[in-house]
């Protein structure tokens, strides 16, 4: 769904009412069913834009993992999924990603109601390209083969790839459908059954497509869903009969999960993780105002709860005016509203925990650098809401070197071109990057010395296309999601040699 068509779409519906006549799911599914966890325990997910609950959903435990591991590894041995012909499970997963699109509105009101972001974006982003990330792996599935290696004549020599087996899905709450998507779809597509844990802020849409992937064809017990606390992921970690966990989330814990796993049975371990991107703005920069409109975009966009943000600005002097007059015009188009409202732009932060934590960041802010405005809490409204906050920073504050995941942008001026790579490169992250130059040497030159996973050239954010592999450099983790590349990350390289008479 283009923007556009998703925008007119979004116009044309009464989200509010939709909203009240809403069934949520809130039980896990595992081997082809919803179920109640074990224990009985739930928890509530909270809409942050009203703080009211939605609704209780089940806090898995350790019997329900075992209990899903079980399903997962009894659905790989007997082949009910991996052995299928490639254009079966092709056709079945095609049939997944249009179920996406045909329940789109209903998802997308679910990540809304979830998350607190705008209802335009969850259509038009979220959504769509959740569907497109899963019909490309589809169209992949018979398409991608082995190799037949150069031996002597007598020799016959293939190399193939399998699938591993049970792969855990650990994602998060900023991009929930989107961020699954990118991980169950390679997985399936490469033939392993999959147990998705979504974060405990935002389940709900995962919850909800593992019911349309049954409707799809995908066999019980290939795909199942485990709402739970950051203990349910851990469980998954170590546990002795998952082959690979794949985690998109904080550095923090992604460090825990490659302990947990090394600890329990080397288990192939694939961490996306934090970041704090710089967007490089040169004096050269062929346009000023275009630059400032997607440095906004890139810090605010999905208040600012995005790993790949461009929240380091960094701007060369000769500019540094003109640039943050046109920045500061730019923000104001990110001032928070109804998510329910499809001209809303900002929406509402995740959760209180992550509302904390921004706002303490913008009051230290206030003090080791200078405020030009914003980071207000939104009066007279009753959700979590923050207006987009800009700093002139230097390079080694708090604000300037740690990943806030909110609207706040630090603005650093720096002279020449080896400086701005001494500043972008002093980062324990290396996830993404921009430069904005009219000069195509510099912008080659400087993206060679970028330590980060994506550069982008006088753009930010862009390529919503599969076919670019993401990931990051440092502590931004280790694999890659999307392209073809990411199918490596879920299957196992087998050589096999016959001997001729």
């Amino acid at each position: 769904m283009s923007e556009l068509i998703a925008k007119k779409t979004a116009e044309a519906i009464n989200w509010h009412a939709r909203a009240l006549a809403l069934s949520v799911e809130g039980r896990a599914f595992i081997g082809g069913e919803y179920c109640s966890s074990a224990s009985g325990q739930t928890f509530a997910t909270i809409n942050p834009a009203t703080r009211q609950a939605l609704a209780e959903v089940a806090d898995c435990g350790e019997l329900d993992v075992n209990r899903a591991v079980m399903a997962a590894r009894a659905a790989f041995d007997d082949g009910r999924w991996a052995d299928l012909a490639p254009v079966v499970r092709k056709t079945i997963m095609l049939r997944f990603a249009a179920l996406i699109r045909e329940h789109s509105e209903e998802l997308a009101l679910l990540e809304t109601l979830d998350t607190g972001k705008p209802i335009s974006d969850s259509l038009a982003v979220d959504i769509a390209g959740s569907a497109y990330c899963i019909q490309w792996y589809a169209e992949v599935i018979d398409k991608v083969g082995g190799e037949v290696a150069p031996l002597a004549s007598n020799l016959v020599g293939m190399v193939t790839r399998e699938p591993l087996g049970v792969v855990a899905a650990v994602v998060p709450w900023n991009f929930p459908l989107l961020m699954a998507s990118w991980k169950i779809a390679p997985a399936l597509a490469a033939g392993n059954s999959v147990i998705l844990k979504p974060s405990e802020k935002s389940p709900l849409t995962a919850i909800r497509i593992a019911a349309l992937a049954q409707a799809a064809g995908l066999p019980d017990g290939v795909l199942q869903v485990l709402p739970g606390a950051g203990a349910t992921g851990r469980m998954l970690a170590e546990h002795p009969d998952v082959d690979c966990i794949a985690f998109t989330g904080s550095t923090a814990v992604g460090k825990c999960i490659m302990q947990a796993a090394a600890q329990s049975n080397l288990k192939r371990v694939w961490l996306e993780l934090g970041g704090k991107s710089p967007n490089i703005i040169l004096a050269d920069c062929p346009d000023i105002a275009g630059a400032a409109s997607a440095a906004a975009g890139g810090v605010f966009y999905n208040q600012g709860e995005m790993c790949s943000a461009g929240s380091r600005v960094l701007v060369q002097r000769e500019i540094y005016p003109q640039f943050i007059a046109a920045l500061q015009a730019a923000a104001m188009a990110y001032t928070p509203g109804d998510p329910l409202d499809p001209a809303t732009r900002m929406g509402a932060i995740v959760d209180q925990i992550q509302y904390d934590k921004v706002l303490a960041y913008i009051a230290a802010g206030k003090v080791e650098a200078e405020h030009l405005g914003g980071g207000d809490v939104v009066m007279g409204e009753t959700g979590l809401f923050i207006t987009p906050a800009i700093f002139n920073t230097a390079a080694n504050t708090t604000i300037a070197r740690e990943e806030i995941f909110g609207p706040v942008c630090s603005v650093i001026v720096f002279d020449t071109f080896d400086e701005a790579i001494q500043i972008a490169n002093n980062s324990e992250y290396g996830l993404a990057a921009a430069v904005w130059t009219s000069n195509l040497t510099t912008a080659h030159t400087m993206a060679k010395k970028l330590r980060a996973g994506t550069v982008w050239i006088n753009c930010y954010d862009e390529g919503g296309d599969m076919n670019l592999p993401f990931g990051g450099y440092k502590q931004s983790g280790n694999g890659r999601d999307k392209s073809l590349h990411a199918l490596e990350k879920y299957t196992e390289l087998k050589s096999t040699l016959i001997k001729l008479s």
